[in-house]
């Protein structure tokens, strides 16, 4: 078969697919030999296209890179920003961060000035027993090398069965020649909960990064683990969380609610209306509760913390959300490819569509100008079960807003020059260098910035030619010492102890320290609410 006729075979298979689902997944439609016509000549005409396209166009075209990457995914998008066509390694990560694993070494990688580099490996995995660390950059995958190869093919050359073994050669920051690790690829696993720990005495810390098929269960563990500790408040910290599994969020939900509560609902066309409640309730700690979220939270962190704070089980704390309450079904394709299709919108327990607008912007500004789509009139007002108004239709908006801190002049400039990079990007310039000193300096979890290393810091800005002034570095000062200790914690200790330190002085999980009290009082309040709103409609019963 050419690829003209997979490709148009493949555009055929997905709007017949498109047109059936909604007799499989919804109310029986009939459809009318006019329906049938139409779509008969829907494809004949595109069909005719895409040869006229291959034929005549200046360049030579591939007829599957017109349809994968433009006549399926334009048709999708006409739709809402959400219904996606996976290829077939886009499917492949897709599952596998549903599933919550993967096979290979163990490592984030990421482009840098043409190049793969080490992000971080975690802790544990092949790739951080071999020795391999941030910053190194990969020179070779085996016999292969990564010149001119992306990023993406580079990691698939590192994923392989269980078992196998693999070479990997990097460049090193002060290091003359390559070094070679040999690497026995893993089961690695994609936490959903990547950090638990006392973040001050009494007051529990959890991250949730993700929704996968593992999250609930690792949730539980990490509740288990604090209640040993005697909890006198949680933070949740739903950051930077794109969502995932809706399943997993209901799950999630339920830990913290009472029992039969209301989590969720979803309804479309297609899509009778289904609602989730807790079914076991406070399997988690019945403790004082507040949840973090920003502008990156979306979809099933929203329907967390939409549930919690609609049932004033706790104070939602940070930014508004982004905003994102549709529902995709996950469809398999031919020839490994897959298709995410909008199907439903989902509510708050209160009735909120927490959903932006999308429909009168760009998809630029759905995704990146969030001010453009909110809802700053706050026309859906709705009532947690205490009585206070919440708002719907612009994401999730929290009880307290503490923007995120940005940075000034001078450390935006360190960041430009790469300098130092957030927690996510890996390590920056200084670190590698700082890193590849002789003799190698000795970084213990005692380690302090001290003016030895604050000298050695000023030594590799004039080697970069970056200008500053001692005003600029002593104004800086605690902010720097931060970030030099984070990212040589990150290189020496792993992305874990990394964290504790990025956490310091986050101006947002401080303020969740600080309103916990407030938590408490307003669980007690809605618990007191609810049970004389029980007790009157009792009386009333016959």
């Amino acid at each position: 078969m050419n690829s003209n006729t997979r490709g148009t075979m493949l555009v055929i298979s997905v709007i017949l697919g498109a047109a059936l689902l909604g007799g499989i997944y919804g109310p029986s439609v009939r459809a009318t030999a006019g329906d049938t016509d139409e779509l008969r000549d829907a494809v004949r005409q595109f069909t005719r296209v895409l040869a006229i396209v291959e034929e005549n166009y200046a360049d030579p075209v591939k007829a599957d890179e017109l349809v994968y990457q433009g006549a399926i995914p334009g048709m999708l998008r006409v739709l809402d920003p959400h219904s996606n066509f996976f290829d077939a390694r886009q499917f492949t990560l897709i599952r596998e961060d549903q599933r919550g694993k993967y096979y290979g070494v163990g490592m984030q990688v990421a482009p840098r000035e043409g190049r793969t580099i080490v992000l971080a490996p975690f802790v544990g995995s092949p790739a951080y027993n071999a020795g391999i660390r941030p910053g190194d950059v990969i020179l070779k995958v085996d016999d292969t090398p990564t010149d001119g190869l992306s990023t993406s093919e580079v990691a698939d050359l590192l994923k392989g069965p269980k078992g196998t073994v693999v070479r990997v050669t990097v460049g090193r920051e002060g290091e003359l020649e390559p070094l070679e690790f040999t690497v026995t690829r893993d089961e690695i696993p994609r936490p959903g909960v990547d950090h638990v720990f006392l973040i001050a005495p009494g007051i529990g810390y959890i991250r949730v990064n993700g929704f996968n098929e593992t999250t609930d269960q690792q949730l539980q563990q990490a509740l288990r683990k604090l209640d040993a500790e005697n909890l006198k408040g949680l933070i949740l910290d739903l950051r930077n969380n794109p969502g995932g599994l809706l399943n997993e969020g209901v799950a999630v939900a339920d830990m913290f609610l009472e029992k039969n509560q209301l989590i969720v609902s979803h309804r479309g066309r297609s899509s009778p209306e289904r609602r989730y409640f807790a079914m076991r309730g406070h399997r988690g700690l019945e403790v004082p509760l507040v949840v973090l979220v920003n502008s990156v939270s979306a979809s099933a962190s929203e329907i967390v913390a939409g549930a919690i704070q609609d049932h004033d089980r706790g104070l939602i704390v940070g930014e508004t959300t982004f905003g994102k309450g549709l529902v995709q079904n996950l469809f398999t394709l031919s020839e490994n490819t897959g298709l995410a299709m909008t199907t439903a919108k989902w509510y708050t327990p209160s009735g909120r569509l927490i959903q932006r607008d999308y429909k009168s912007v760009s998809i630029y500004d759905y995704l990146y100008n969030r001010k453009k789509t909110m809802n700053n009139g706050n026309t859906d007002v709705r009532l947690t079960d205490s009585g206070r108004q919440v708002f719907g239709g612009g994401g999730i908006t929290p009880d307290v807003l503490v923007p995120t801190p940005k940075p000034n002049e001078f450390q935006s400039l360190l960041f430009r020059r790469d300098v130092f990079f957030p927690l996510e990007v890996g390590v920056g310039g200084f670190t590698r260098y700082y890193l590849g000193l002789k003799p190698t300096p000795k970084v213990t979890r005692s380690f302090q910035v001290t003016d030895a290393v604050l000298n050695e810091f000023r030594h590799y800005l004039q080697q970069k030619n970056i200008s500053y002034t001692e005003a600029d570095l002593q104004e800086n000062r605690a902010w720097i010492e931060q970030k030099i200790r984070k990212e040589l914690f990150l290189s020496v200790f792993g992305m874990d102890e990394a964290f504790r330190i990025e956490l310091d002085n986050d101006p947002q999980v401080a303020k969740a320290i600080e309103v916990l009290p407030e938590a408490r009082a307003l669980y007690e309040r809605a618990k007191q609410v609810m049970a004389q709103r029980q007790s009157a409609e009792a009386g009333n019963r016959p």
